[in-house]
């Protein structure tokens, strides 16, 4: 029997109509598993994968299966598991899984526990979790583990200032660093994404809605383009003078965010950083504003701050809390904060997490091939490995592209051709 812990194995058939459905919009990845099933790079190794247990990650897993590996998945968020697909994934294709949608602080750590006593020598992160038990309670392992790869930018942040500290000891792929990820995942990904949580959480129309987007980074940038497209007065608060200035050439307003919260209507965090809302913020904001998080952890708006000041908290619909402060002004959350789009929603669409997960896998055979050569450290997947994703994707849509000619690739290596 496959080790596991999910909320109902009878839910394996839904899940794997799923888990079929989104394979079927995942063409490089169904490339690269193919090639796996031949080659086998991965053979005879664990991986232990922290990541959002959807119907995305499980083409992903069965991908690493083929090429070889054993594998264990947990959960990377507690709202973001879909329990049909992490039964399916137990059911259908024996690969352990511990995952259960709303599952507690303590199941969760239990969780990143127990695939870790599978002894892996690869990890895979969307957050760093993982590293970082790694490198806290379990430094035993340490030994044994060739590598890990990171999925998104909170977790990268993280690895970097482990790097600066010192304390990161094994080298690490920066996956969300790859082109063919944070340029399409984050912004296309996240933009839509973020929108149909809101939406599903909420049933509101945003047309003519003053949307606050907090932070103009990839994911920001892609959830202000989107908000724009549904018709939303859309506003960007940034700290960096340079995104900021982006922001407000491609179009949008910007302003400090003691300025925006009181006119929001909807306000979504997209920093990656902490307390980004706080307490102060909230008690400025209108009445019946909307509040959400695209961010990877349920840390850039203070959740538990805004409880402490309410006078009355009640569940209106799914991810839908309506909080009334003292003076009678209510503050709509969803998702209690956590990443709406998996809260709420499905996570990104299966076409773009096609060369997510497709870096993910290469930056696992990468991790094999160059057993003992890497130094700990934070890694970008190399160039040609990106580019050979891009070019899939593109062949896999039936688009064709022109080659530069002998003479045009002679010219733009050369120096001494001016006027």
């Amino acid at each position: 029997m496959t080790k596991s812990d999910v909320k109902d194995i009878k839910l394996a058939a839904k899940g794997k109509l799923r888990i079929e459905w989104a394979g079927s919009q995942m063409k490089v990845l169904e490339l690269i598993k193919q090639r796996f099933a031949k080659e086998k790079p991965l053979k005879g190794l664990t991986i232990a994968a922290c990541l959002h247990v959807t119907s995305e990650t499980a083409n992903l897993m069965i991908a690493l299966k083929e090429g070889g590996a054993n594998l264990a998945l947990c959960a990377s968020n507690p709202l973001s598991t879909q329990d049909d697909v992490a039964a399916s994934l137990v059911e259908d294709y024996s690969i352990p899984t511990f995952a259960i949608k709303g599952e507690n602080k303590d199941t969760y750590y239990k969780h990143l526990n127990t695939v870790m006593d599978f002894k892996p020598q690869i990890t895979m992160d969307d957050g760093a979790d993982l590293v970082t038990l790694l490198h806290t309670e379990r430094k035993s392992q340490l030994k044994d583990v060739i590598g890990s790869s990171e999925e998104t930018t909170t977790g990268v942040i993280r690895l970097r200032a482990m790097l600066k500290d010192g304390t990161l000891q094994i080298p690490v792929m920066a996956v969300n660093d790859s082109l063919t990820k944070h340029l399409f995942d984050n912004r296309y990904g996240t933009g839509q994404s973020t929108i149909d949580g809101i939406i599903r959480a909420t049933n509101i129309l945003l047309a003519g809605k003053k949307f606050v987007v907090v932070g103009y980074g990839w994911c920001g940038r892609g959830l202000a383009q989107r908000a724009r497209g549904m018709g939303s007065l859309v506003i960007v608060t940034e700290v960096d003078p340079l995104k900021a200035l982006e922001a407000l050439m491609d179009g949008f307003d910007v302003m400090p965010m003691n300025e925006a919260i009181k006119i929001a209507d909807i306000i979504c965090t997209a920093t990656g950083n902490k307390t980004v809302l706080s307490v102060e913020h909230f008690k400025k904001m209108k009445n019946g504003v909307i509040v959400a998080n695209t961010g990877h952890f349920n840390v850039e708006f203070d959740y538990e701050g805004l409880l402490k000041i309410a006078k009355n908290k009640r569940t209106l619909r799914d991810n839908l809390e309506e909080v009334t402060l003292d003076d009678g002004r209510k503050v709509f959350v969803l998702g209690e904060g956590r990443l709406i789009n998996l809260a709420s929603a499905e996570g990104h669409p299966p076409d773009v997490m096609d060369m997510s997960f497709a870096n993910q896998a290469l930056a696992a055979e990468y991790l094999v091939q160059n057993k003992g050569k890497l130094k700990a450290g934070v890694y970008t997947i190399p160039t040609e490995l990106d580019n050979m994703i891009a070019e899939l994707k593109l062949e896999s849509l039936g688009i064709k592209i022109d080659k530069l000619t002998e003479e045009q690739k002679k010219y733009l290596s050369s120096w001494n051709e001016g006027t």
